[in-house]
Formats: structure tokens, C-alpha cells, sequence
């Protein structure tokens, strides 16, 4: 499974505390070893501060957008 983010969610997930990137990159891995949808619709999954949307295209997943509540 190959994971692209966006630049704007890298932008976030290379500027928050040690801690919170953590949690984004659990997250990321989660999602990897879900289940995924059959066509290119927009999820999400939610952490205990943050977030991410994401998209799946094939062997793809997509991050769009992450974000943190800290």
C-alpha cells in the first residue's frame, strides 16, 4: 500500500509537536490495513486529538487534509 499526502497535510504532519505526529502517523497506519472502499470516496478517521481525510485509489491511499485539536 503506498501513502501520498498532499503538500498541505505534510505541510501539518512535519509541523506539530512529537507527540501529535505520532498520533497522525497511527492513524496513517490504520488506515492502511482497513478495509478500503470500492471507489474513490472521501473518509475519514479520527483519533483522540486529531484527524485526517483521505481518499483511495487503487493500491493508493490519498491524505488530503489532517489536522490536530492541541
Amino acid at each position: 500500500m503506498k501513502v501520498e499526502l498532499i503538500q498541505q497535510a505534510a505541510n501539518v504532519l512535519f509541523g506539530v509537536p512529537d507527540d501529535v505526529h505520532e498520533e497522525i502517523i497511527t492513524l496513517i497506519t490504520a488506515v492502511t490495513r482497513a478495509p478500503k472502499p470500492q471507489g474513490p470516496e472521501l473518509a475519514a478517521v479520527f483519533g483522540e486529538w486529531c484527524w485526517l481525510v483521505y481518499t483511495s485509489h487503487g493500491d493508493v491511499i490519498e491524505v488530503l487534509d489532517v489536522g490536530c485539536a492541541r
